[in-house]
């Protein structure tokens, strides 16, 4: 599926071809999620039918007018609540049953996976709420970031059963997103409030930082970065940031230097608040780093890192009257391991399946409120798994675009989720303070 035939070429050297992005009235299949759609994959009409709480209307409860409904619908195996606020960031250790979440308590948690219930392995202090972090490659270091701008890393001992802190760094006011680099370890990057872009390397032996590189070319928020060119390894460290000033910068980590930018005069003039980024498999894209970045005002741009390249521009979505500007933000982005489709999840609730070799939607589907995550399983590539502010965890068939599986048991919104044991449990971020682990079918 990764072979693009000779007229997608194109997609690799920057040329920007004919066809813009289909509309939404032109997709090819739309997929109706609402509150009454609970089990199915086709939607019902009748609202009575199916509910999702153990309270029915089989059920003898008295004057259905004072009858309150509470949904109750839990289907995890286990869960970890020590947070007392939101849970805004989980990830998991590379090679441990380890999983660390951080929460708007100032808290991040060690607990680990493999165990019913999961087991308390420690926790880490901030000064404000713990917004992200990660494992380095090799599973020697912690590294989370909060939104007061402190960074905190943390060594393993006793093969990762301890954690001691090793390093501290206070740069800016605040920190906007952290990616640990995934394979050349102990490399980390960051953005800020502030606009400035930072890449910082662990010793390996101290845990002592260095700083590799700071930039301050952004004028506004930094709002996403990707490392590109992982396959290389620490002898091409690059890095790709964006902002909402509508700049999308590639760095060469090491020098300093831009080895692209793409501002407003790149994309027609165009005003794009970039908030969201993610970079293609090199299966797809024929060893061509390219990247998608997606704005809050439903702008979407596929560009070349090799030369900043503009391939693909167009806004995904068009706002009915009673929508709010915001509700077109493209809050996640995620392309298939193995499949040639990219996926798009705004705040509307709409997620748009792309076709990557004709760029024309191939499905639609409509969740009940805002997608704030999506991620591709990983053994397949075939399962486009969908976070939504409404609480559930949705898993399509990026194939047929029919639901597959729904995890329910927050009653608030799921703000991040992790994948384990190869895909086939996924953990939950809870903005009611608790992770659920769920077994994925």
């Amino acid at each position: 599926m990764s072979e693009y035939p000779e007229d997608n070429q194109q997609f690799m050297d920057g040329q920007n071809p004919e066809e813009e992005f289909i509309s939404n009235q032109e997709v090819d299949e739309e997929v109706l999620l609402d509150d009454n759609d609970k089990d199915g994959d086709i939607p019902v009409d009748d609202e009575d039918d199916e509910q999702d709480g153990e309270v029915n209307d089989d059920e003898n409860l008295g004057d259905d007018d004072e009858t309150l409904e509470i949904d109750m619908s839990n289907n995890s195996m286990a869960y970890f609540d020590k947070h007392t606020d939101s849970v805004f960031t989980v990830f998991t250790h590379p090679t441990l049953p380890l999983v660390c979440s951080g929460g708007g308590d100032n808290l991040a948690y060690l607990w680990t996976s493999h165990s019913q219930p999961p087991k308390f392995a420690g926790s880490i202090t901030h000064t404000e709420s713990v917004i992200g972090g990660g494992f380095t490659a090799d599973g020697q270091f912690l590294v989370t970031a909060d939104m007061n701008g402190q960074i905190l890393v943390q060594k393993a001992a006793n093969g990762g059963a301890k954690w001691k802190e090793c390093a501290k760094l206070q740069e800016v006011e605040e920190v906007v997103w952290i990616k640990i680099h995934p394979t050349v370890s102990g490399v980390f990057a960051f953005g800020s409030t502030d606009g400035s872009v930072w890449c910082y390397q662990i010793d390996s032996k101290t845990g002592e930082l260095e700083q590799i590189m700071s930039q301050f070319v952004h004028q506004a928020d930094s709002t996403m970065g990707e490392f590109i060119n992982v396959e290389q390894g620490d002898s091409n460290l690059s890095l790709v940031t964006c902002s909402i000033d509508g700049t999308i910068i590639g760095w060469s980590c090491y020098t300093g230097q831009q080895l692209f930018k793409v501002s407003r005069s790149e994309i027609k003039g165009i005003e794009a608040p970039w908030v969201s980024l993610s970079i293609a498999p090199l299966s797809m894209t024929k060893n061509t780093p390219v990247i998608a970045c997606g704005a809050n005002n439903g702008v979407l741009a596929i560009i070349n890192c090799n030369n900043g390249a503009v391939l693909q521009l167009s806004t995904v979505v068009e706002l009915k009257e009673d929508q709010e500007e915001m509700d077109a933000s493209i809050e996640s982005i995620a392309w298939s391991p193995k499949l040639s489709l990219m996926a798009i999840g705004l705040v509307c609730g709409e997620v748009l399946l792309y076709d990557t070799l004709t760029w024309r939607v191939r499905h639609k589907f409509v969740l009940p409120d805002s997608a704030t995550k999506l991620q591709f399983d990983g053994p397949t590539g075939y399962t486009l798994i969908v976070a939504c502010i409404d609480g559930k965890v949705y898993l399509f068939d990026a194939r047929t675009g029919s639901e597959l599986h729904k995890c329910v048991g927050h009653n608030m919104g799921v703000l991040d989720f992790a994948l384990i044991e190869n895909g086939r449990k996924l953990i939950t971020a809870g903005d009611e303070g608790v992770s659920l682990i769920f077994q994925l079918p």
